[in-house]
Parts: C-alpha cells; structure tokens; sequence
C-alpha cells in the first residue's frame, strides 16, 4: 500500500494507492461506524463493483445508500446533476452525510460537483475506476459539468476527504480505456519529468500487461507530480495551468464531438501534438522531441491527429471560448523541452490553423 498525502494550505488528505484495496477496507477508509453515504456510479461500473463497495461500507457498520447513473462524457450534464439532488433530497440527507464517486472522471467530476454546492458544500470520496481518473481527474479538487458549447464550463474547486485507488480496477478496463489514461501520464511527463518521459520509453510495455510493480511506480509518480503543482496553485491561478498541456485543443475536439465518439484521453493525445507542433512553429522546441513524443503516444495506442472532418475554423470556434482564453485571444501551454512547458499567450489564429495542419501529414 502506497500513501501520498496532498497539502494543502487549509486541510491535506490521502491518496491511497494498493492492490487489493476493498480487501483492506477497515484499515485505511476515512468512514467512521454510523456515517452515512451514498455512493454515486454508473451503469457499466455498477455490476462490477458497486455491491462489493456496499457490502464493506454496510458490514463496516456505515449507512449506505447508492444511486446509478447512466455512463458516458455526454451524461457530465445539468439534467444528471439534478438527479443526483433529486435523490439527495427526497431522502433528507443533510451535510453530514458523504458522497463515494465509484467510477472514472465523469462520475468523480459530476459527484464532487454536487457535493461542491450541496447544501453549500459536504464530504465527498473519489474511488476512481480507470487509469485517467486514477493519475488525473480524482486528485486535485477540480469538479464540472460540461455544457453544449464547451467542455468542463460549469464547475467548482472542491477537494476530496480522500482519494482511494484500487490498482485490481485496472484489469477490467478495455485497451481502449486504459490507453486514454496513457495519455494524461505521458502528459506529465513532458510539462513535469524529462526522466519520467525516459522511464515511460522504457516500461510502455510493462504498463500494457499491468505489470504490478511498474503500475503502482507510474501511478505515483503521476500523483506526486499532480501534488506537487496542486499544493502551490490549489486554484488554477497560476502554475496549474502547465497541466493544460494539449488540452485547449483537446476540448475543442470534445466539444465539437458532443462528448461522444473520441475519450477525453484521445482527444487530449491529439492535442498534445497539436501543441507540440505549434512549438515547432514558434521555434520553442526541436523536431527530434516531437518526434519521441508522436512515437510513445502511436505505441500508447492514441491518435496523433484529430478528427478528419474537424477543421480548423472548428477548432477555432471552441478554442476562443476555453477556460484559460481571455477576450478572444488564445491562451496556450506548449512544450519548450521534455520536462518543461510554458504558457504563451496571445496566439496567433493563423499559427494555430497551421499546427492543427501539420498534425494531417
């Protein structure tokens, strides 16, 4: 069992990361005997987990409670938010009890999201279900809604109580689920660890077999990283912003998309290049990185260009209205070497036309 504590400036809390985690519940849940919870899933995880989960937080001696959601990004809404509160109220719950995000990013961002404006805030635990929510989505506070006209618009800052990782989780998971987790960590690599990229060249392989050692050394590493950035920047005011690496791209690809059809983790790895060669451009990085990072994102199973039917006027479309976009103009995180990002401002659209071009050939 690892144990990486997140700290931050008012609390800190856990990520705990083991095998076998639902065997070790009474050691290492922060539940007491006679809290009350609700355990918030989807319809694909449910059947797999869901009464297992129960069954420990009930013989534990926690009152539980559970709601399922239907699965998929195009689900992250304001209807299925309602749903939950429907629920929450008619069985009078009040800010004592705690919500257990059981699934990926979706179910953690939209239940973290309700416990953010919940009576004005309760205690939430993630327990993520996939290799992206396990490296990414779970840690940090960051919760949302996605909205029509752009990705993750609607949202809160709102830490967990913990974050559980269970590593057994990870075998059920298709090649096309887990390789969308491959690319938030290969994303930390280039913003973070220049040997973390080095050690990924390496051990690719292992992490395709789940190989145990290589998983829980890979998943850490990814949770420090995170830490690291969150305990200076819990906010997303300054420093945080470097973890956007292609993902100003990547959410116009979801946006454009309708959250259906490519995984965030697709779509970000897409990004991640568009990024990459719009730093070519601006003569910020060298050819033969890029091409290290087109070829670990190809062997990771992620595409390296975008949708054939988006064009750049799409893209542009949602770009301007991103987050990290002020007035129109362009904000973008881009690679200067392997282990260093910057954030450059003002972008021109024409370079950014001409990168998500590049990405074609």
């Amino acid at each position: 069992m690892e144990k990486i504590i997140i700290k931050l400036q008012t609390r800190s809390y856990p990520v705990i990361i083991a095998d076998k985690l639902f065997n070790n519940f009474s050691s290492c849940w922060p539940l007491n005997v006679g809290d009350t919870v609700v355990v918030i899933t989807n319809d694909r995880v449910a059947p797999i987990y869901l009464n297992i989960l129960s069954n420990l937080l009930i013989k534990s001696g926690i009152n539980t409670d559970q709601l399922i959601l239907p699965d998929g990004e195009q689900n992250k809404s304001l209807t299925t938010l309602d749903t939950i509160f429907t629920k929450l109220l008619k069985k009078n719950y009040d800010r004592s009890t705690i919500l257990i995000a059981l699934g990926g990013g979706v179910i953690g961002d939209i239940t973290g999201f309700a416990a953010a404006i919940y009576q004005r805030g309760i205690r939430f635990i993630q327990v993520p279900t996939t290799l992206l929510a396990q490296v990414d989505a779970s840690i940090g506070g960051k919760t949302g809604i996605n909205h029509t006209l752009g990705k993750n618009m609607i949202g809160a800052f709102h830490q967990p109580i913990a974050v559980m990782i269970n590593l057994d989780v990870l075998s059920t998971l298709t090649t096309k689920e887990f390789s969308s987790g491959l690319s938030e960590i290969i994303k930390y690599a280039i913003a973070l660890d220049s040997r973390f990229f080095s050690w990924l060249e390496s051990h690719l392989d292992d992490l395709l077999i789940l190989h145990l050692p290589s998983l829980v050394y890979c998943i850490r590493r990814c949770c420090e990283l995170k830490a690291s950035i969150i305990t200076i920047d819990e906010r997303d005011q300054d420093i945080r912003s470097i973890l956007n690496l292609g993902h100003t791209y990547g959410h116009a690809i979801e946006s454009y998309l309708g959250y259906s059809q490519w995984s965030h983790g697709e779509s970000i790895a897409a990004g991640i290049m568009m990024a990459v060669n719009t730093a070519l451009r601006l003569n910020q990085f060298n050819f033969s990185d890029a091409r290290r990072i087109k070829i670990l994102l190809t062997r990771a199973g992620l595409p390296v260009r975008g949708p054939k039917e988006m064009t750049s006027e799409n893209y542009l479309e949602y770009m301007t209205r991103d987050k990290k976009s002020t007035s129109g103009q362009i904000n973008l995180v881009l690679p200067v070497s392997i282990g260093n990002v910057k954030t450059v401002s003002n972008v021109n659209h024409e370079l950014v036309s001409l990168s998500i071009e590049d990405t074609k050939h």
